[in-house]
């Protein structure tokens, strides 16, 4: 069994080992919802595809007993990197009270993606050094007390919010008192798929550019004054002229 980090969605951003893997797997699980069709492509003629969209935990991991059950190979496609917001833990404890063994693929992670399509450095020298990966509950899984957006908000670290599109208005009130009105703020929905769609602003307009574009999931938020265009800053201590580098060896 291989769970396998499909990257954001294009085709071409698969790891060389998850090209490989999925040839060769005859039976392939992913996730409709977030998946580029093209990714599919990297599948060998007739392997059996499976869409778990519609299916629910325990229905995905009879698909895979049966499957191991069966002598087959199957592969697991998680959107992004499988790290991150994948149900990784859950579905491993089901498969490991089940015998099956596993093992993990990682992927390029929605938020890099976006990031490079944003042409952005998301820690810039002594403006931030810290990048927080986190998400907001609407309809899911309670968050922990000790997560509350707003202990975050008083890092002002750059945040990338996952599966929180649509409370963009509510969260940007909530960060503005942190980060300011003015703080950038960059959302990407569906990064490097044909459909992608970039939009920039700050905490005081990005609900309404977000709301004009009809956005609803898949996209990514990220807030922080990383995320200027033009941003000034430190140079970096690795790359200073001014660096002693006479201990240096070739090897480092």
């Amino acid at each position: 069994m291989h769970f396998i980090g499909a990257g954001p969605g294009a085709a071409d951003l698969l790891t060389v080992r998850a090209v490989r893997v999925l040839a060769a797997a005859p039976v392939v699980l992913y996730a409709g919802t977030y998946l580029d069709p093209e990714v599919l492509g990297h599948c060998a003629p007739g392997a059996e595809l499976v869409d778990t969209q519609g299916l629910d935990l325990d229905q995905i991991v009879a698909h895979c007993a049966r499957a191991t059950g069966e002598g087959k190979d199957v592969a697991r496609l998680c959107s992004g990197d499988p790290s991150l917001y994948s149900a990784l833990a859950e579905q491993t404890r089901r498969l490991d009270a089940l015998g099956i063994p596993w093992d993990v693929t990682p992927g390029v992670p929605a938020y890099a993606a976006a990031a490079a399509l944003l042409g952005t450095e998301l820690t810039v020298p002594e403006l931030a050094q810290s990048v927080v990966l986190t998400r907001t509950r609407a309809r899911s899984t309670v968050m922990p007390e000790t997560e509350a957006l707003e202990n975050f908000a008083r890092t002002r670290a750059t945040l990338v919010l996952h599966l929180a599109i649509t409370r963009i208005r509510s969260l940007a009130r909530e960060l503005a008192p942190e980060y300011g009105e003015d703080c950038p703020v960059a959302v990407v929905y569906r990064a490097t798929q044909p459909e992608q769609v970039i939009l920039r602003g700050t905490l005081a307009d990005i609900a309404d550019r977000v709301e004009g574009a009809g956005l609803r999931q898949a996209a990514v938020i990220l807030v922080g004054r990383a995320l200027a265009e033009s941003v000034s800053c430190a140079q970096s201590h690795l790359y200073d002229p001014g660096r002693d580098r006479s201990h240096i060896s070739s090897h480092e």
